[in-house]
């Protein structure tokens, strides 16, 4: 990463910065052409590995590329708001949180374990504790991204720049 400064690296700074994002941006290849698409999901770390938990339809594009190669890129971001300076506009920025990393999908068959990532997702994207039966697991395709590289980056808000600098 260039700027050493906004790179995070905790785990637990990390963890905070994922419980604000809503919409994980998963990046494969297709043949030679990128293909991204935005997805809700749940997560978990466990001993610094960083599994990340999505649903959808058992066929589609997603699903033939990742049965071909399940080598993935993801991101997830919490915007902020911009601040303009009014002095040098090209000072004027974006503030931000955000994760990225690569990893590996890996398809969810055991019934309990589709239960539980359903039941991360419900968490992450409504708040709700919510346990799913065996029909409703089986009715979807359920997968992971499971990531030892992953990192964190932000640029934050300063309070004084918010003050003086926002038009």
């Amino acid at each position: 990463m260039r700027r050493k400064d906004r790179e995070v690296t905790n785990i637990q700074e990390i963890e905070d910065m994922i419980q604000q994002c809503k919409t994980c941006h998963v990046a494969m290849i297709d043949g030679d052409m990128p293909y991204v698409v935005p997805l809700s999901f749940g997560y978990e770390i466990k001993e610094g590995v960083l599994n990340l938990y999505f649903h959808s339809a058992k066929e589609g594009r997603k699903m033939d590329i990742l049965h071909k190669n399940n080598q993935v890129c993801f991101e997830m971001c919490r915007e902020g708001e911009p601040v303009f300076a009014t002095e040098t506009p090209c000072n004027s920025g974006y503030y931000f949180s955000s994760v990225h990393g690569f990893g590996k999908v890996v398809f969810i068959q055991d019934v309990q374990e589709k239960c539980h990532a359903l039941s991360l997702l419900m968490k992450q994207q409504a708040h709700i504790e919510v346990e799913f039966t065996k029909e409703q697991a089986d009715s979807v395709c359920v997968y992971k991204i499971v990531s030892k590289d992953f990192t964190g980056k932000r640029k934050p808000l300063k309070t004084a720049e918010k003050k003086n600098e926002k038009l």
